[in-house]
């Protein structure tokens, strides 16, 4: 007769469609608005840049830039944005260069914050109120939370690079 083998209960794993997820992003500032794109779009970023105007193109090209050889047409995120253009003296803008239809753009903002990883569950849906123009480009909003003397939360504005880039 054989003795019966006690097993140690195993909890369950979990699948990937049961664990939460993360994703990674990096944080830019446009007017003051805190945004997002997701890192692993993210090429390069670069300081202030010369750049060369466009004839005949978009409001919203600010022109190109040389990145490594490379012609890099440059976005301004404040008119595509529909936001006032920076204040003279203001800081160069930064670029935050990505990849769109097998081009670079390099996306310019005002500043460029930290990489942060984000709940997938915590992305909400645009709220009704957001303005059209910045509803067009958004994929979601975060609740992200603010340390130190500013402790409270903030309202980070997840853009969908794509549809930045759909211009025209």
């Amino acid at each position: 007769m054989e003795a019966a083998i006690a097993t140690p209960a195993v909890p369950p794993r979990r699948t990937a469609a049961h664990a939460p997820t993360d994703t990674a992003v990096l944080t830019l500032t446009v007017a003051g608005q805190l945004c997002g794109v997701p890192v692993l779009g993210v090429r390069d970023i670069l300081g202030p840049q010369t750049i060369t105007p466009i004839p005949l193109a978009p409001p919203e090209v600010a022109g190109g830039l040389n990145l490594r050889g490379r012609i890099v047409t440059a976005v301004d995120l404040r008119r595509r944005l529909g936001l006032p253009p920076r204040e003279p003296g203001a800081p160069f803008p930064m670029s935050v260069v990505v990849e769109g239809g097998g081009e670079l753009y390099a996306l310019q903002a005002d500043s460029v914050g930290e990489v942060l990883a984000l709940p997938d569950a915590g992305l909400a849906p645009n709220p009704p109120t957001l303005d059209p123009l910045w509803r067009e480009v958004c994929a979601g909003v975060h609740q992200h939370a603010v340390g130190g003397a500013e402790a409270g939360t903030r309202l980070l504005i997840m853009l969908d690079v794509e549809r930045v880039l759909d211009i025209g």
